[in-house]
């Protein structure tokens, strides 16, 4: 509370419709748009030319430091919006989504890690939408762990850094694919405790 006894909540004090076009929603859309401009320089010359390998772990850094970025400001400057609540998890999949499709099909990264974590995401999506009229299950402080060992192991293996670096991309992304299913679990148990209270608070 401020002393004048108003909610220091920004959302909450914000008596106007909160604008669609906001920094926070730029940056998502930017986010998004970066997707293809990742690709184009991770394929480029065959995917494995040092220089543009390069060019596209800084595009996938970039990317990966905007959705930090714009969570942040929605939040502390009362912008949240339903289109970033949607756009800004699409974004981050999408991002993630592409990182490890490329690199699999470039023959850096096993198929089955690619399929694990998306496979993952894809499922706790579909729980959202399954639970999302009985609330919302806030993001834990695992699927934060999760989504910066997931960002450090793809940087990992988009960068050039020869065969020396094969341990540590394979400790870090073990540690991400080990992450993924714990905090998946752990939803899953999450979202089946709060049907069971809403199921609960209906038959009272």
């Amino acid at each position: 509370m401020t002393a004048d006894g108003a909610a220091s909540d920004p959302q909450a004090v914000r008596s106007e419709p909160v604008p669609l076009v906001n920094i926070a929603n730029i940056l998502t859309v930017s986010r998004l748009a970066l997707v293809p401009v990742f690709l184009v320089a991770l394929f480029w010359d065959g995917g494995h030319d040092g220089v543009w390998r390069w060019v596209a772990t800084g595009v996938f850094v970039v990317a990966s430091i905007t959705d930090r970025i714009d969570g942040d400001l929605a939040r502390r400057r009362g912008l949240v919006t339903d289109f970033g609540k949607v756009a800004d998890p699409i974004a981050d999949k999408a991002l993630t989504g592409a990182a490890l499709i490329g690199l699999s099909v470039l023959g850096d990264l096993g198929w089955w890690v690619t399929w694990v974590i998306l496979g993952r995401e894809l499922a706790i999506t579909l729980l959202r939408f399954w639970v999302i009229r009985h609330g919302v299950i806030a993001a834990s402080y695992g699927g934060k762990v999760k989504t910066l060992l997931q960002a450090v192991a793809i940087g990992l293996y988009l960068l050039p850094l020869g065969a020396w670096a094969e341990l540590p991309r394979w400790i870090v992304m073990g540690a991400a694919v080990v992450a993924t299913v714990g905090t998946g679990v752990d939803y899953v148990v999450r979202v089946l405790r709060l049907r069971a209270a809403a199921r609960n608070g209906a038959g009272s």
